[in-house]
């Protein structure tokens, strides 16, 4: 390690000789160098994981990076480097023709970003939502100096850790998003474990001024000004349909938008009756549609109308789509999209500066380094990206 080390300063001195400045990739390795004499002088910290476990590590020292369950691959893609990965679960290998393919034409920004380097990683484990355990020999074969996890079980985190011998630290998704504290406390964790503390604070930061923005844009609407709006499709993959939603959808709050449901007995994602539904369809000026229910609504809208016609917004052709955000649990800068989609929707003329593409590809240009927005929506179930449904074509097709 002292070898490298001396090299990495001999670049570094090179560079500054030859232009006088640091290059961006010498800064980088300057960075590095950093990261590489703390972790020689072993500088460990104990720090306090999502689930509240005190596990020891040594900031910015790790060179071989597992991550297991859902969602934490794509967190440390937000913030780690991908080249550093010494494994990865079959799910996000796209390589592989025996993997769960229940997520294949969703759009999972991480594994389009990414893609070319999950595909040539060994196996860390089957992943995906009927393979909910670790599997410890695999991680193990992968030889990783660092996991991080999912599993919000603390007593089998604690057992994971001590037959790897390594640390394994939990993050974790909220009920808000990426508008919620989880995300924020696991970006600033990720950020401190692997010395990139900056990139996870210019996130954090653009998330902020992202939400900032779109409240400041609707925030002198008058409550009585505002149409109802229903959101429906939200929840996991496979299940969810046009009964699927939620009081408390945080990107409506967010941009200032009237929920249509508001006296639901518990909060979260959760199926209405088809009842609650009809009695809701006059006060529905707008129904917003996540593209993960598109495939269950068809066959029940060809099969029976009926129910679909009691909603306003059906009967005026205002339907329309956002993107699927949850797909292996939730794809944090698609929910970001997704609330700069229902302000642009809901209020045009707050948000008319503002093209979907466009935005796209800022967003995911600052989670993940590159602009996604033309791969996102080719995806198959992204159905060409957000729109408004011409519901009597779009639903009678397929």
């Amino acid at each position: 390690m002292k070898n490298n080390r001396i090299k990495i300063l001999i670049t570094l001195m090179s560079a500054a000789l030859a232009g006088g400045v640091l290059s961006a990739g010498a800064q980088e390795a300057g960075e590095t160098a950093d990261r590489m004499s703390e972790a020689e002088n072993g500088r460990k910290v104990t720090i306090t994981d999502m689930i509240g476990r005190q596990v020891e590590i040594v900031p910015g020292s790790y060179q071989h990076v597992v991550c297991i369950g859902a969602g934490a691959l794509r967190m440390y893609s937000y913030i780690g480097d991908v080249s550093l990965l010494s494994g990865v679960e079959d799910i996000d290998n796209t390589a592989l023709e025996n993997r769960p393919q229940m997520f294949d034409g969703v759009a999972r920004p991480y594994v389009i970003a990414y893609e070319d380097v999950f595909s040539k990683l060994p196996s860390c484990g089957v992943g995906g939502p009927n393979a909910q355990a670790a599997e410890a020999e695999k991680i193990i074969a992968c030889d990783p100096d660092i996991v991080l996890s999912e599993y919000e079980d603390s007593e089998k985190e604690d057992a994971l850790q001590e037959q790897l011998g390594v640390p394994v630290l939990t993050v974790r998704v909220g009920p808000k998003a990426v508008f919620d504290d989880a995300f924020a406390s696991s970006m600033t964790m990720l950020g401190t474990v692997f010395g990139r503390e900056d990139k996870a604070e210019m996130l954090l930061s653009f998330v902020e001024s992202e939400k900032e923005d779109i409240m400041k844009r609707t925030a002198d609407i008058a409550a009585g000004s505002r149409p109802g709006v229903y959101i429906c499709g939200l929840g996991n993959w496979g299940t969810t349909n046009h009964l699927m939603t939620a009081q408390n959808y945080y990107p409506f709050t967010a941009a200032n938008v009237r929920n249509v449901v508001a006296d639901l007995d518990a909060d979260g994602i959760q199926p209405i009756e088809e009842e609650k539904f009809i009695s809701l369809g006059a006060d529905m000026d707008i129904m917003i549609m996540d593209a993960a229910a598109v495939k269950n609504i068809r066959p029940l809208y060809q099969e029976d109308r009926t129910m679909f016609d009691t909603c306003k917004a059906w009967q005026d052709g205002e339907v329309y789509l956002q993107m699927a955000y949850n797909a292996y649990y939730t794809n944090f800068e698609t929910a970001l999209a997704n609330t700069w989609f229902i302000g642009k929707t809901v209020y045009p003329d707050r948000f008319e500066d503002i093209d979907m593409a466009d935005k796209t590809n800022e967003i995911t240009k600052a989670f993940l380094g590159q602009e996604l927005a033309d791969e996102i929506f080719a995806c198959p179930a992204s159905f060409g990206g957000y729109q408004k449904i011409d519901t009597e074509n779009f639903f009678s097709e397929g």
